[in-house]
Parts: structure tokens; sequence; C-alpha cells
């Protein structure tokens, strides 16, 4: 993503290290304030009262700058946030011990799914969704030794493989909004609903993409209630008595034509912006989020979140600083 962090090791003064870092992660952090991590309760004092050396937002920036460096696991991420200035640039009054961070990374994965919420509310406020929202599940390639993963096959590449999954609902420029961790890759029928609802809490679109896999009665009826006009290939498959259709909307529009006007002429046009889904899916595994580093579903889980906190982090940046929002690095 970003020059190696080998570069820092060799800093030898404050001058040196701010030349260094201004093609690294100095602009991440120069338009984004993480101070509402405080008002968590998980960051509170602990019942005797101990201060924390090292603030949560501080930490965070800490964790994003490794992320950024594909820099991954409590153990890296500590000993990155030794070397140079790294840990000062961050925040830091002084580097972060081991217990530190594990502490930190702990505490963060039962929050890190509002934090990714309050990143998204971020990016809204700046404008940075569109009328389109699209829905798409992506695999997590699992090391072999976390059992909690699962196996599964792939037909087109004839080929099992062991991982987790995550279903995203993303906007504009590959801006992840909405988003699930799963057993495996492909979500059900609860999966698809929560997201689709979580999406709708951000905003209302107009249109809202899904593969074949979205032909569900139920995510058609609440998008289209909500005023929103779903468009999924119809799967001939789901019945015994298949409809001459292309898009399940076609049959569902009549019923609720008060509320949706649908020209059919633009469905197949508007469904072919569904690839800004993938497009999302590999801005963000470029931010880390194609293999699960961890063991265990919880640390994979907070892990995934912290990647689709950095994808939010780097394009409000680049939205700031007036360059490609899709991108998924930072120049200078």
């Amino acid at each position: 993503m970003s020059a190696s962090t080998s570069a820092l090791q060799d800093v030898g003064s404050v001058d040196d290290f701010l030349n260094v870092a201004a093609i690294e992660t100095v602009p991440l952090f120069e338009h984004l304030e993480f101070e509402f991590l405080l008002e968590y309760d998980v960051f509170a004092l602990s019942e005797r009262g101990r201060t924390r050396v090292h603030k949560p937002p501080d930490l965070f920036r800490g964790f994003l700058h490794c992320y950024y460096e594909n820099i991954y696991g409590t153990r890296p991420v500590t000993r990155e946030l030794q070397n140079g200035l790294v840990w000062y640039y961050c925040g830091l009054d002084k580097p972060p011990s081991r217990d530190t961070v594990d502490r930190f990374f702990t505490d963060l994965e039962h929050v890190i799914d509002d934090v990714f919420d309050r990143l998204v509310e971020q990016a809204a406020a700046r404008g940075l969704l569109d009328s389109t929202y699209s829905i798409d599940s992506t695999h997590i390639e699992a090391i072999q030794y976390n059992n909690a993963a699962s196996w599964n096959y792939d037909p087109t590449a004839e080929e099992y493989y062991y991982d987790f999954g995550c279903t995203i609902v993303s906007t504009g420029a590959k801006i992840p909004i909405a988003a699930e961790f799963t057993q495996a890759k492909q979500a059900n029928k609860g999966t698809a609903m929560r997201v689709t609802c979580d999406a709708l809490a951000v905003d209302t679109p107009v249109w809202m993409l899904g593969d074949s896999a979205y032909d569900i009665l139920d995510w058609d009826d609440h998008l289209l209630a909500a005023g929103v006009v779903p468009i999924a290939p119809y799967n001939p498959r789901n019945t015994d008595d298949p409809k001459d259709i292309e898009y399940r909307v076609e049959d569902r529009i009549e019923e609720h034509s008060e509320d949706v006007q649908l020209k059919q002429s633009i469905l197949g046009e508007t469904y072919n912006d569904r690839t800004g889904v993938e497009r999302t899916n590999d801005a963000v595994k470029d931010c880390g989020l194609g293999r699960g580093r961890a063991r265990g579903r919880i640390h994979v889980r907070a892990q995934v979140f912290l990647t689709l906190c950095l994808r939010l982090v780097v394009a409000i940046t680049n939205y700031e600083r007036g360059d490609n929002l899709g991108s998924t690095i930072i120049t200078v």
C-alpha cells in the first residue's frame, strides 16, 4: 500500500522523520478527530481508578498507521510503535507496551462496529454517499489453525478454501457504509436483512443493487416499503413456476406503484453499477480485509472492522485533500 516502514528505522531527527512520514501516514490524521472514543465505557477507568498512560484515540491512530503499512497483530503493532518517532506522531507520549496494545485491542473489539458507524457518519456529513447502494459478500481467508472458520468450495476455481465472510453495502467512490462479519462468505437471509437495515439507517438511496443471491421477497418488500427500488436478477430456481421476468422488482412494482415510479428500460443500465461494490471489496482488501491474521472469530472480526475504518479514513482524507476518493493510498 505504501513504502516499507523500514525507512523509519534509520530516522535520525524529527526533521528526517517528518520528511519520511510526508509520504506515509501523516495526512491520515490531519482532518479527522477520534476523541469520540473517549465516550465508550469500555475505555473508562478501572474500578481502582487506574489511569491510562496512553489515550484510546492515540492508540487507534497507531493501529490505523500500522494497518496502512500492512502491519497486523498486536506483537508486530507493538514493535512498529517502538520505531523512530511513529509513536510520537500518533499522539502517544511514549512507546506503548505489548500489554497496553493487547488490552486496547481487546477493549476495541467491543465497540469497533460502532466506531465504524461513527466514521460512516463523518463520510456522509461530507457528502461522500450517492443515491445507489450495492450489497455483496466477500470471503476472508483464515489462517489454517483458526478453528473458528469454515471450509467452502469455489466452483469456478474448483478448489476448497478456508475462510470467514463479510457482507458489505457500499456507495459512492468505494465507500463501505454497512457490514456484517459472517462465518462463511455466502450471506443468509438474516444477514442480508440486517446489513440492508443498517445501510438504510445511514440514508435512504434511490436504488439498492444485489446479485441473484438477493432475490429475496422480504428484502424486496422491505426496500420498496422504504421507497427504495431493489434490483436483483430474478432467480427462477427459487420457484416451481418461474416468471418471465429478468428482475424480481418487475413483478413487485405494480403492488407498490403508489410509492415507486419505475421505467423498466433503465433497470439493466442501473444494475450495471453493481460492480461498484466489487471495487469496494477490492479497495477494502487493499486496506487489509483479504486475510484474517488472528486466531478466533472475535479477533478476526475486529481486524475486519478496523480495515473498514481505515478505508473510510483514507477516503475522507483524500476528499479533504482534493485527491481521488477511490484511491486506497495517500499522495503528497
